[in-house]
């Protein structure tokens, strides 16, 4: 009797070993960051746990999937941030840094450094200070000056978005893509940050676009054209400044505000 029950206490021992390294191996697993999107038939309605681990999916990210979990994604209400801009054609490039506050439906974009290259010659050119451009854009208006000059100009946006100031492809295009133009789509980490990536089949002209978007601020990360497989854009803006945006970023040279935020 008495060795039937130190062996019934010896294979409990094991199985609670075993359950404590499998823990321990799962613990350490490297975990990757994915789409949580609602199912089907998720009625937006409150519900126990088991039933809000019914109602969301995971999403696994192909051509046939990505347009779904693009459309998830969400860009923040408020944030600044920088933004790195690289033209580049046969023989040289130019490279812009801007940077970006975003507050509700206004885009604030200032210049900070233009520089143009030249391979052959090995030359830099640094465009005067006095020459930056700034721009204040609601989607209706957009102010624009230069410089340090306290005179502005006031035009209407028209088809220039908030995008187009940053110098940015509109990554929601992808939304308006025939799935059979989707190359290829998966998740890809850059420069540690969690991304949905996306590249597009080659067009008629033999461009090919490429997109990084955070999975955590929705936001556009990384971006890339080819043309014959060259590049002649890029873009990165891999994280957002500490401190959001303040009253300050959309008041005109002039002292005129645009937009008040609270302290």
């Amino acid at each position: 009797m008495e060795q039937k029950r130190v062996t019934r206490f010896l294979v409990g021992l094991a199985v609670l070993i075993l359950l404590v390294v499998a823990l321990l191996a799962y613990s350490v697993l490297p975990q990757t960051t994915h789409i949580v999107l609602p199912g089907e038939n998720d009625t937006g309605e409150e519900s126990d746990s088991s039933q809000e681990e019914s109602a969301v999916v995971q999403v696994k990210i192909t051509p046939d999937t990505v347009q779904r979990a693009i459309a998830e994604l969400k860009r923040p209400e408020s944030y600044c941030r920088a933004v790195t801009v690289d033209d580049l054609w046969s023989g040289g490039s130019a490279r812009s840094r801007l940077q970006v506050a975003v507050s509700k439906n206004y885009t604030r974009v200032d210049e900070i450094s233009v520089t143009v290259h030249w391979e052959e010659s090995d030359q830099e050119r640094t465009r005067p200070a006095s020459q930056y451009r700034h721009s204040i854009t609601n989607g209706e208006d957009t102010w624009i000056w230069y410089g340090s000059s306290t005179h502005w100009t006031k035009v209407a946006a028209g088809d220039i978005s908030a995008d187009d100031e940053q110098h940015i492809p509109t990554y929601e295009d992808i939304l308006d893509l025939d799935p059979d133009q989707i190359a290829a789509a998966d998740y890809r980490t850059l420069s540690g940050v969690e991304c949905i990536y996306v590249e597009t089949e080659q067009d008629s002209s033999g461009y090919v676009q490429r997109y990084w978007v955070s999975v955590e601020t929705g936001l556009l990360t990384a971006a890339e054209r080819l043309v014959e497989g060259s590049p002649v854009y890029q873009m990165a803006s891999l994280a957002l400044d500490e401190e959001g945006p303040t009253t300050a970023d959309f008041t005109l040279p002039d002292g005129w505000v645009l937009l008040e935020l609270p302290e």
